[in-house]
């Protein structure tokens, strides 16, 4: 009977260790994909750890750093908190949960975050630079300033500190205050090509061109892949009349990032002072593919097509433009002189007519007809609407200073990018298998549910496969598909931000490209 007890002792024993190096074993895969980057395949091991073992923290805490380099910040933020209630004792993850709140524009937590990792570890200065950021970003500037001497006052002086500094003061319009601390910035770092974009914004909000466009010119030298910098440039050499070096930079600008709709305008207008009428129209008409209710460009397109002989082209854009603004007097008089070339006489009398009868209107006190608050926010959105003003108008484009310097590096793990352009597809419904299909289990019913989204999905019928896909959920909550479907719904539905969630839940239970989407949906 001993013999028997003491077989058994050791049979659970051998179960238990068995038990335990398949936990390390996966766990440590799991860690292996992350470090080559793997994001995808180490949430799939880490969801096993989690499943057998979820009063674990670390399977939590190693999700979420995956989850963060897919720019999931939504559930790295989830994985975080559920991390912290089983161990409130790590700094790191207070760091990466402050960071994926900053991520979301979310300040108030992260400063609550970096307030417990601060009293945590009271002596790491990135910590504390952070909050400062925060700080910045909710626009409490003596606050930024009073811990950027405390920061100073703690460790070594430093230009990123400085830059900070230089920010709130600049932001409080104080700009000799501001200047003095980027001067300060560039005495201990000449080559910060943020100090020099920093100089370059000051001398352009006081119209100092020619300043501008040399301060640019030495950050381009040390940054030469950055868009906004040669955006800005360009702005400065218009104003000095070097028209060519302002499209060699507009040209730049969209060779680093193609869809930079305020670089397409501006260069077309450049074509157009010119008299490069057929290559300005090429920039109008990708505009207006990509931005449809955008006035000026519309407006610009119509005159170019005009000149260039394009009747009917021109007819279209005046009239989009005459249907929004019903007392466009030039538009209607231009439209009535093309009615007029294609020998529709009857309509361009109409036009004439209705010009008369505006300027009847006004003469004797009549305005036109109100329009509704929707209506004038939706107008005031795209565009003002004295069109003589886009004739010739250069847009400029708000200098903007990335913040790089704030300190992400909470792991030695790299980053992959995934691809934000994947196709937009409703995943397929489900075939119930054969040994299923006569039982009314679950099982049938949710994928029953999941199929009936699917159909009113293709159908454009969103809301009602929002409802069969939520559903579906409900029954079962591991049905990926659902949420992916759900998520892409959401989307189409006009409600990306709710949409958000599903991706990040559909790309934990496998989904790999809801990822691309949360990345697209997410900026």
């Amino acid at each position: 009977m001993q013999k028997v007890i003491l077989l058994g002792i050791v049979l659970l024993s051998c179960l238990k260790t068995a038990a335990q190096f398949n936990y390390d074993r996966v766990l440590m895969v799991g860690r292996s994909a992350l470090y080559y980057s793997d994001y995808v395949l180490s949430i799939h091991y880490f969801n096993q750890v989690i499943s057998a073992k979820p009063y674990l923290y670390e399977p939590w805490y190693l999700r979420s750093i995956a989850k963060y380099n897919l720019e999931d910040y939504i559930g790295a933020a989830d994985d975080c908190e559920q991390a912290l209630k089983l161990n409130p004792y790590v700094v790191d993850i207070y760091h990466l949960h402050g960071i994926c709140a900053i991520k979301q524009k979310d300040y108030e937590t992260a400063i609550a975050d970096y307030d417990k990792a601060i009293r945590l570890q009271p002596n790491n200065k990135d910590f504390w630079f952070n909050r400062t950021v925060c700080y910045l970003e909710k626009k409490e500037y003596p606050k930024v300033h009073e811990y950027v001497d405390t920061i100073m006052n703690k460790w070594e002086k430093s230009a990123q500190l400085y830059l900070l500094d230089a920010d709130a003061y600049l932001n409080e319009t104080d700009t000799v205050k501001g200047v003095e601390q980027i001067k300060k910035s560039l005495e201990l770092d000449e080559y910060n090509e943020k100090a020099w974009e920093f100089l370059a914004m000051v001398n352009l909000n006081h119209k100092k061109w020619r300043d501008a466009d040399k301060q640019l010119t030495k950050a381009i030298h040390l940054r030469q892949n950055f868009a906004p910098l040669y955006l800005n440039r360009a702005l400065a050499r218009v104003n000095i009349n070097n028209i060519r070096g302002a499209l060699a930079d507009y040209d730049k600008t969209i060779e680093i990032s193609p869809d930079n709709m305020i670089a397409h305008y501006n260069r077309a207008v450049l074509r157009m002072q010119v008299g490069d009428d057929n290559r300005a129209l090429v920039d109008f008409d990708f505009i207006v593919k990509h931005e449809p209710k955008n006035v000026m460009a519309r407006f610009n397109r119509a005159m170019l097509r005009q000149s260039t002989g394009n009747v009917r082209g021109a007819i279209e854009d005046y009239t989009l433009l005459i249907n929004d603004f019903p007392d466009f007097w030039y538009g209607l008089q231009q439209r009535a002189i093309l009615y007029r070339k294609i020998g529709q006489t009857a309509k361009a009398d109409l036009d004439e007519f209705k010009i008369f009868n505006s300027q009847n209107n006004k003469h004797y006190g009549l305005g036109p007809q109100k329009w509704s608050k929707a209506k004038v926010n939706d107008v005031r959105k795209r565009s003002e609407i004295d069109f003589a003003k886009y004739q010739m108008l250069i847009v400029e484009d708000t200098m903007t200073v990335e913040r790089e310097d704030l300190k992400e590096e909470f792991t030695g793990m790299r980053g992959k990018i995934q691809n934000r352009n994947v196709e937009e597809h409703f995943l397929d419904q489900k075939i119930v298998p054969e040994e299923y299909a006569a039982a009314d289990t679950l099982l049938n019913r949710s994928i029953e549910e999941y199929n009936k989204g699917c159909v009113s999905a293709h159908e454009e019928n969103y809301d009602e496969a929002i409802d069969h896909f939520t559903r579906a959920i409900a029954i079962d909550p591991k049905l990926d598909r659902a949420y992916f479907n759900r998520g892409l719904a959401l989307v189409k539905a006009g409600k990306s931000k709710d949409a958000l969630k599903d991706f990040s839940r559909a790309g934990e239970l496998g989904v790999a490209q809801a990822y691309s989407l949360l990345k697209k949906y997410s900026k």
